[in-house]
């Protein structure tokens, strides 16, 4: 059985994830992942060599050889054959400010006020949506994507879909948290989910569906309707992947 691929360490997310060629693009986007986008910035950017790039990843140095050839090659691809560049997704995780580097820009924010190593949504809260097909998807175990909202000020500042991972269940909790999600928005999710979250940290709004971004604006705007009982334990009973929440959990007809 292959070992999980090692998670590479970015200092912060950026803060554009598209751009556009001038006039009509052509053929289909390109996906930067956030990894790959990370070694560009410390490359070409900050101007660091492999191996310290490497070290500020937390991967090996041929591991950022292989990540930075195919990046240069997407945005190559790009610039070229006049394609949009989507940055988003990939095996990553956000430093903590344990990195040498993320330090140096901790100490001067704090020190000047400007930003440095944090992540979006920091200045106000992440929120996390279950999604599929601009939904909120309706079993929080099986879901494959989140949709994430990013707000400042009670006002949604930007939007990404993110993988996953192949994560499920519990395990998901840990993936929330490590994005840096403040609160949850799902429809049928079950009691062990649930505690996960709670030790996370992560506030839970479920029983939800309909449409993720209508869910979201309903939060900003104190309205959003769910169910503080919501639950759902899909090993007693036989349903439908995304029939959890609305024929049942949602509803109440999904509990143990």
């Amino acid at each position: 059985m292959a070992r999980p691929a090692k998670k590479r360490r970015i200092c912060c997310e950026p803060s554009y994830d598209s751009f556009l060629p001038c006039g009509t693009p052509s053929g289909d986007p390109v996906t930067l992942a956030l990894d790959e986008y990370e070694v560009i910035r410390l490359i070409d950017y900050e101007k660091m060599t492999q191996e310290q790039c490497a070290r500020q990843m937390d991967v090996s140095r041929t591991t950022v050889t292989g990540i930075y050839e195919a990046a240069r090659l997407k945005i190559a691809d790009c610039l070229v054959n006049g394609k949009t560049l989507q940055i988003s997704g990939g095996n990553y995780k956000c430093c903590s400010g344990e990195a040498r580097e993320c330090r140096k820009r901790c100490r001067k924010r704090r020190r000047t006020g400007t930003p440095g190593c944090i992540k979006k949504g920091d200045q106000d809260m992440r929120i996390a949506v279950t999604y599929e097909d601009g939904k909120v998807f309706q079993h929080f175990g099986h879901t494959e994507n989140f949709k994430m909202y990013d707000v400042d000020n009670q006002k949604i500042k930007q939007t990404q879909v993110v993988s996953a991972g192949g994560n499920g269940h519990g395990a998901l909790a840990g993936f929330l948290k490590e994005a840096g999600v403040d609160a949850l928005i799902c429809g049928g999710i079950g009691g062990g989910a649930q505690a996960a979250l709670a030790a996370a940290g992560i506030t839970l709004y479920g029983g939800v569906s309909g449409s993720a971004d209508d869910a979201v604006a309903a939060y900003l705007n104190k309205s959003l309707g769910y169910d503080q009982d919501v639950h759902c334990n899909h090993h007693d009973h036989a349903h439908g992947v995304g029939t959890c929440g609305t024929q049942g959990c949602g509803n109440g007809g999904c509990r143990s």
